[in-house]
This record gives structure tokens, sequence and C-alpha cells, in this order.
């Protein structure tokens, strides 16, 4: 029986469109295109990361990472804020704690994320990032990480994702109950995946305490 629903950041939560759009414009490529190149990344199973070189051979992120935080130290620039949560995540998690569910955050994000969502004040016991842990999904000891925070044990635990390769079958893999949430690029192209059939697949947040309950 499910207790503790933890919810991946990016595309599950988070809407990325304004951090894609804003990585374009710094880029200098056409906002369609690096979306584009992104999407096919995404089909391929290439990283995301594959991206950027693909739109600027040679690019170093890390390094252009650093120059932006020069450039404009107070913008979002490849972060985010509540205005970019998608619609359904507040009544999704009143709903999920109302029906007796603990809710925790854990995917795979810097360490200002955290703060990030933390300051949204949204209806969870924790947040926690891979930068903090040290350990980046889908490795199998980030869910380790996840049951610890979460104080149950894995099959009590529900893990709700876009992403079937970094998400929900490594989750399933460590006892979990895996969840994909048919969202954002790489959720609308693993939902139509064979394997997507080990997973509860779900369309909006607002499903879950229904699909939890049964």
């Amino acid at each position: 029986m499910v207790r503790c629903v933890v919810f991946d950041v990016g595309e599950t939560l988070i809407d990325e469109s304004r951090i894609w759009l804003r990585w374009a414009e710094r880029l200098g490529v056409p906002a369609l295109t690096f979306l584009g190149v992104l999407g096919g990344c995404a089909a391929l199973d290439r990283p995301h990361r594959d991206a950027f070189e693909l739109v600027r051979p040679g690019v170093d992120i890390d390094a252009e990472i650093a120059r932006w935080a020069q450039d404009e130290p107070a913008g979002l620039r490849n972060g985010f804020d509540a205005d970019d949560l998608y619609p359904d995540v507040r009544p999704a998690l009143d709903a999920l704690r109302g029906a007796g569910f603990d809710v925790v955050v854990a995917g795979n994000q810097p360490p200002e994320a955290r703060a990030a969502l933390e300051a949204m004040d949204l209806p969870v016991s924790a947040v926690r990032t891979s930068d903090e842990w040290g350990v980046q999904k889908p490795e199998p000891g980030f869910f380790a990480k996840v049951a610890e925070l979460s104080g149950v044990a894995p099959e009590d635990i529900a893990y709700v994702g876009d992403r079937l390769d970094n998400d929900v079958l490594p989750a399933a893999d460590a006892g979990m109950r895996p969840v994909l949430l048919r969202r954002g690029p790489w959720g609308y192209l693993h939902a139509e995946r064979p394997e997507a059939a080990r997973t509860t697949v779900i369309d909006s947040l607002t499903e879950l305490p229904a699909v939890l309950a049964r």
C-alpha cells in the first residue's frame, strides 16, 4: 500500500518551457530550432545536453552557465520559480496530503533548485536534489536515498516522473510503484513505448489520489 508519493521535478512539477526558450536566446539559435533538436534527442534517447552540442558545436555548457551567471546575476537564467509550476501541481499535492499520503520532491537538479522549490511553499514534507546527494537518477543509489528520506519501505513509495529511463523504470527496479506522467517531450514519447506497460500512465497529477487508492 502506497504511503508516500515522491515527485520528479522537470516536466513533472515544473514546466521547463521558459528555461529552454532562454537557452535558445543565450545560444543565439531560433527557439523552434532548439526545441526541435531537444525533441529529437528525446526521441533518439540521446542526453538533453547533446542538443547544445548540435546547435553550437564545441560549446562548454558549464562554462556558458558560469558566464551567464556573471552577465545576468539577478536573472533566472536556467532556473525556475513559482510561475513555472504546472497548474495541476498545487491541487494535486493538496489532494494527496488530504488523502493521507506523505509527499516528497526528489529529482536530478542542482542545489539551487531546492531553494527555488522551498520558496514556493508547496505542501510537501521534504525537497532534495541529486547534487546534494551526490548521486543521480537512474542510479540505484538515488532511489535508496529516496527510500531513506521517505522513511518507509520502497514498496510503500510511488515515484512519479515523465521518463521511463531516468525515473519510473529505475524506481520500479528499486521496488517502488512507478507512475509515468504523459507530459513534456519525454513523457509523450515514452508513454507510447511497450515498457510503459510496467507503469501506471496518467495525464494529470490530479489523477493520483484515485489511482493510488486502487
